[in-house]
């Protein structure tokens, strides 16, 4: 750190900040990861990026994401399942998951979203095979090669099939070991400090792959240290029937009955609650991930958006995990997020510019930050930027807030910075070789693939 960088003669700054300000010919100074000047002075700076076409945006900021899904992608087998089979399918690839492979995928959804101005990444992450290594450490690895913000998740599955659960028993561990091994995760990675690029949660899978112990468990420690809680939740009508079914309650009843509300919470998609459990959402100031195109892809159903926001209740976009979207690009989750509630909710959907904030100020404060996702001085030099110069955007920037839902952005941005640093550039990462990243990554995949067939022949 300590280079200094100057966005100058800014054509069009939107800054998502409380007062909604869209400025114009501004200059931005960042300096030591820190936003420290906007204004009509121009400053001196290390690296200077020409603005004078440009449309300034906060980083986008993702809040669930499986990135160790990217090498099971587009799936012939799974296309037309929805969340248990395809689940049930997927484990058996996922047991061979090791710390290259996961150091791969990362490095492949983490550019993606670079590319498409998503400048901090949460994962969730919760397949732990034994030895399979520390799979953290190869996305935190990941995350700095490539200069992204990134909070990584200690996931867990404790609860197996002949358990009554979904995953198989070769992915879950013990209560013991989970607990053991968060702790490590969060005295090693987690950095609380203010602009930290590295942050841990703990996030026991779901419902129905965890025990009522551990979900109890994981929540005195995460209180204990201070991070937050994530999981899956009402994402569909076989996951009600499961908690109805094993548990006599709805499964936002159950998480409150272990203690799992509140601030420091938030649950991935919440498509299947009812007006009582949108009051105690809003209530309790637990926070939703919404994921539409994973939830179209899956068939789980349409989240209550609209209705979430105008209660005030906390909501950020997520792209989810590669397999049930098929990308990491949450410019396309915008757009989608859009759309799928103007059809089904008209003129009470969120408009385009609400779209934007909530992958911005919304997404932020899930994860529990005031230093990211919006433009002012004070905050981390996250942002990114689109020349306005293109047939895809002619006539289309009498709103620019609204403009990437609306109209959409369907090629790379042209800048990304993260903590004041360029990691995109003229739409290519800086941090790796694209090309030979493909190459390289593209040959871990298929090995990985081949062991599940491997594996299935030699029991025919």
């Amino acid at each position: 750190m300590g280079q200094s960088l100057l966005v100058k003669d800014i054509e069009t700054l939107v800054s998502c900040d409380e007062e909604d300000r869209v400025l114009s010919g501004v200059n931005m100074l960042v300096e030591n990861g820190v936003i420290t000047y906007i204004g009509r002075d121009m400053r001196q700076a290390d690296k200077v990026l020409d603005a004078s076409h440009m449309v300034v945006y906060p980083g986008l900021i993702n809040t669930h994401h499986h990135l160790y899904q990217i090498f099971s992608r587009n799936l012939p087998e799974v296309q037309k399942m929805e969340l248990f089979p395809w689940l049930r399918y997927l484990y058996g690839i996922w047991k061979n998951l090791n710390e290259e492979i996961v150091y791969n995928a990362s490095l492949v959804g983490m550019g993606e979203l670079l590319k498409y101005g998503c400048t901090t990444c949460f994962d969730h992450h919760y397949v732990f095979p034994a030895d399979g290594g520390d799979l953290l450490a190869g996305q935190f690895a990941a995350a700095d090669l490539l200069g992204m913000r990134f909070h990584a998740s200690r996931g867990s599955m404790s609860l197996s099939e002949k358990d009554g659960g979904l995953p198989p028993d070769s992915v879950v561990q013990t209560t013991t070991e989970i607990l053991r091994d968060s702790q490590r995760a969060i005295e090693k990675y987690h950095d609380a400090s203010r602009y930290a690029m590295h942050r841990v949660a703990l996030a026991p899978c779901s419902p129905f792959s965890v025990t009522q112990e551990l979900m109890c468990e994981s929540a005195v420690l995460a209180r204990s240290f201070g991070v937050r809680l994530h999981t899956h939740l009402a994402e569909t009508i076989a996951e009600e029937r499961y908690t109805l079914d094993h548990y006599g309650l709805r499964p936002l009843a159950y998480m409150e009955k272990l203690g799992w509300l509140g601030g420091d919470v938030w649950f991935a998609h919440g498509i299947h609650f009812n007006d009582d459990e949108l009051r105690l959402l809003q209530q309790t100031g637990t926070g939703i991930a919404h994921c539409p195109i994973s939830n179209m892809k899956l068939a789980s159903g349409i989240a209550r958006v609209p209705d979430m926001l105008r209660m005030g209740i906390h909501v950020g976009l997520a792209v989810d995990g590669s397999a049930s979207n098929d990308g990491s690009n949450l410019l396309e989750e915008m757009r989608v997020a859009y759309l799928l509630h103007r059809l089904k909710s008209s003129a009470q959907a969120p408009d385009g510019y609400a779209i934007l904030k909530m992958a911005t100020t919304g997404s932020a404060q899930l994860l529990g930050r005031d230093d990211i996702g919006s433009l002012q001085t004070g905050m981390a030099g996250d942002f990114f930027l689109i020349d306005k110069r293109r047939l895809e955007l002619v006539a289309a920037m009498q709103d620019p807030g609204a403009v990437l839902a609306t109209v959409g952005y369907k090629q790379p941005v042209d800048y990304t910075v993260v903590n004041g640093c360029v990691v995109v550039e003229q739409g290519r990462l800086t941090g790796v070789d694209e090309e030979r990243l493909c190459l390289h990554a593209n040959h871990i995949a298929t090995g990985y693939l081949q062991r599940k067939n491997e594996k299935e022949d030699s029991f025919q």
